[in-house]
């Protein structure tokens, strides 16, 4: 499992630093002023619409069923079966999208309110129309990917999404060269998102992922209808952190630019959450669906002990490291052209209350699986409904006050309402279980991070913040090296990890 992890969560890391460079791109060519707010607003919804059906939440629900049809019919029932879902979800997604194209404009007046009786609402309803024929390949593009983590075969489905941020930075680099008008240029991304859409599904099928899914049919029987009943729970519970974004942004819509500090602060979350978050979606699910079916408990507490603890390893000293870092990461990677130093300012703010609620939306990505493998769907979506609701509540209130910080705070306290409500819940039902590993490893982690913390708000401030920007990018790198240097000597000292464990792993099969 640690090598499926692994393969998922480079793929990842490789996409989220694409996506790095993409959006700084967006900053130095759209800056925080109203285009890019109406652009930003209508690419989160295709970014929900994206982290709604990939990144391994319809694996949720399409793995354990795919599973559950191959042990009792065989290699032919399940192709089956993953045909007349590949089928439905096509055909329902571009009926979706001619619906949504035509209710754009009410849309975007729910998820952007502040954004009515101006010109903002116009040119976000333009682009987001432009983004809409992604979704039409968003849909067979996950199922082909499901099917394939399914088999265990990781490595296509973590890297595919490559081509997503290959073709916006391609376009948005002859944007630039071109000095084009930002209203235009805005236009010219949106329309790329879809042709991004199709590249990606080209690319699997020219894998013959296909031919997991034969034959193609549309049906609406009772196995499809069952099917869909748990699959549309487990995706929305799946993009939870979309959803609270989508929360902030309704309350930061009636701010300037404060939609655009909140999109380019969250995108800095989402690189140690879409590490650990995917790869907990494409590995664990399918590892626990095994063990609970073949109720060997043993198993799946070994399962959830080292996913537990990868994502403690992961996530807390990515969280301590946001926090203390947050000005010059921002700063280095978006204060260019139209993106100014009160930008980076205002973001980065916003980044560090965010980055406190990360440790909370790792622990659901961990917790939720455990219900997945159960069929059990409604438990993460109710979780999620009530992280959302906390998130709203809290960001009216902080967001008056406080602007964009107290919505970044109030996204991150939605977030610890629901991993609270899921811890509870699954104590109560079916309790977590670790092993004794994991309950002697977890602290030793937790001290490790601590005191790369420490070391990290100890060498801050010793370049100005004024220094040329390529200084600026040699000592941030230097910090995070040294961070990263400490945390794992101190993860060997400690006993936790060692290098010749992280190679067995590698090499041992997934």
């Amino acid at each position: 499992m640690i090598r499926s992890f692994l393969t998922v969560s480079t793929g990842t890391l490789a996409s989220r630093l694409l996506g790095f460079a993409r959006d700084s791109l967006i900053a130095a060519l759209l800056g925080t002023g109203a285009v890019a707010d109406a652009f930003l607003a209508a690419f989160q919804l295709v970014n929900v619409v994206r982290r709604l059906l990939s990144e391994g939440a319809l694996n949720a629900a399409l793995i354990p069923a795919w599973l559950r049809v191959r042990d009792r019919g065989g290699e032919a029932a399940a192709a089956a079966f993953a045909g007349r879902v590949l089928g439905m979800v096509s055909a329902a997604l571009i009926a979706v999208s001619i619906v949504i194209a035509l209710l754009m404009p009410l849309i975007i007046t729910i998820i952007a309110p502040g954004f009515l009786g101006s010109s903002t609402l116009d040119l976000a309803v333009q682009n987001a129309r432009l983004m809409l024929p992604y979704l039409a390949f968003a849909g067979p593009v996950t199922v082909l990917m499901g099917l394939l983590n399914a088999q265990g075969r990781f490595a296509l489905t973590a890297f595919s999404p490559l081509l997503f941020n290959i073709a916006l930075i391609a376009s948005i680099a002859v944007l630039l060269v071109w000095h084009a008008d930002a209203t235009f240029a805005a236009w010219m991304l949106a329309a790329t998102v879809g042709i991004a859409g199709l590249l990606q599904l080209l690319m699997l099928l020219s894998q013959r992922g296909a031919r997991l899914a034969t034959p193609l049919r549309l049906s609406f029987d009772k196995e499809m209808r069952a099917f869909f009943a748990k699959a549309v729970p487990g995706m929305i519970a799946s993009s939870g952190p979309q959803w609270l974004m989508v929360a902030g942004a309704i309350i930061a819509s009636a701010t300037p630019s404060a939609v655009s500090w909140l999109y380019f602060a969250n995108r800095l979350i989402e690189l140690p959450l879409g590490i650990v978050g995917v790869a907990m979606g494409t590995v664990l699910v399918p590892e626990l669906t095994r063990t609970v079916g073949s109720g060997d408990r043993d198993a799946g507490a070994h399962a959830e002990s080292r996913a537990l603890e990868l994502a403690t390893g992961l996530a807390l000293p990515a969280t301590l490291g946001l926090v203390v870092l947050a000005e010059p990461i921002v700063r280095l990677l978006f204060e260019h052209g139209a993106f100014g130093a009160d930008d980076s300012i205002a973001t980065s703010h916003a980044l560090m209350w965010l980055a406190l609620g990360l440790p909370a939306h790792v622990l659901i990505k961990a917790l939720s699986p455990a219900f997945f493998a159960r069929s059990d769907t409604m438990t993460p979506l109710l979780a999620t409904a009530k992280g959302f609701v906390v998130a709203v509540a809290l960001a009216v209130l902080l967001g008056h006050f406080f602007g964009a910080t107290g919505i970044a705070a109030s996204i991150a306290a939605g977030a610890w309402s629901s991993a609270l409500s899921l811890l509870r819940k699954g104590a109560t039902e079916f309790g977590f279980s670790i092993d004794a590993a994991a309950r002697k490893r977890l602290p030793r982690i937790v001290l490790a991070a601590l005191a790369m913390g420490a070391l990290l708000w100890l060498t801050t401030g010793l370049v100005p913040s004024d220094s040329h920007s390529l200084v600026r990018f040699i000592a941030l790198g230097l910090q995070i090296a040294a961070g990263i240097a400490v945390y794992g000597l101190l993860l060997q000292i400690l006993d936790v990890a060692s290098l010749r464990e992280a190679v067995n792993a590698l090499r041992r099969p997934s």
